[in-house]
């Protein structure tokens, strides 16, 4: 290929993608201030889980201060990151002007990091939830290394918090990260209790609107799903509650399909590979019916 003719087709393409096009910029804050860095949310998860789990994930320091001199250290480049970062996301806030965005951040910022020993102190319910339910799990530290659930949680619970501050794009960023590394895909939205367990966990999907109890444990391939959707007089889909209701001590099997706004009682259990779609009482066993033997010749039947 002659030099000419590539650097022909270079420059082209690089004019045309240049200029962007209505539909983009339809899709875009106004401004041209920088938008959300994905590499700076994932430091932003890393610092937490230093400060969350200091001995596992960073250096072990018996000493009291030297503890809190580093976990100082991460905290200030934490509370750097957010304000920058839900700053960036802010603006896709159509309610707030670019005065609004810088305080507000770091209120937020501030608002989140008061919020940090109790989402260290579920983290921990969720380590010894998932080690007691895992007869696997010969102690604590394998659970907080090893098990996709932490990974998950750690991101799930730091988004949740910034959800309810709502701060726009940097929870859903923060769920994706740890939906692609694990396969458990959990809205930042979904209200999840205290020793929550998901063993093995790759399928696993819990909507936005899903309401988890404690002492509540999944098995992989668990879907809490919308059955429907509703929408307003102009065809616009409605956000209004659509998944289901756990309440505290459930167990849920492998390829359950949870859907709608539906309530499954306390103390329940059900059973992998079914669609449950209805209410079901406190302290209900729902499993799949007996399956039929059948004998078929050359096809005929099936």
């Amino acid at each position: 290929m002659e030099q000419t003719r590539k650097n022909q087709v270079l420059l082209h393409t690089t004019e045309l993608l240049s200029h962007l096009s209505d539909k983009e910029l339809s899709m875009m804050p106004a401004g041209s201030a920088p938008l959300p860095s994905v590499e700076e949310v994932r430091r932003i998860v890393s610092l937490c889980k230093d400060i969350f789990f200091t001995d596992y994930f960073y250096k072990r320091q018996s000493d009291t201060q030297m503890r809190a001199y580093h976990i100082g250290v991460s905290m200030d480049e934490l509370f750097t990151l957010l304000n920058r970062q839900i700053a960036r996301g802010l603006q896709f806030c159509e309610e707030c002007t670019e005065g609004d965005v810088l305080g507000t951040a770091e209120e937020v910022a501030l608002r989140f990091i008061d919020q940090l020993p109790e989402v260290k102190r579920l983290l921990y319910t969720d380590v010894e939830a998932m080690f007691q339910s895992d007869p696997a799990a010969t102690n604590y530290g394998e659970v907080i290394y090893c098990y996709p659930v932490m990974n998950t949680m750690t991101h799930y619970r730091i988004a949740h918090v910034l959800h309810q501050m709502e701060v726009p794009v940097i929870p859903r960023i923060i769920t994706e990260l740890a939906h692609s590394r694990t396969g458990i895909d959990i809205h930042p939205g979904a209200q999840i209790g205290e020793h929550f367990a998901i063993d093995h966990g790759t399928g696993v999907v819990i909507g936005e609107t899903a309401i988890i109890g404690s002492h509540v444990t999944l098995y992989q391939g668990v879907t809490l799903g919308a059955k429907s959707f509703k929408y307003d007089a102009q065809g616009n889909m409605l956000n209004i509650p659509r998944h289901p209701i756990i309440e505290d001590h459930v167990t849920i099997y492998s390829n359950a399909s949870i859907l709608g706004r539906i309530t499954i009682g306390h103390h329940s259990v059900i059973g992998g590979n079914i669609w449950v779609t209805n209410n079901v009482p406190p302290y209900s066993r729902i499993q799949q019916g007996k399956a039929v033997e059948a004998t078929f010749q050359g096809g005929l039947g099936i």
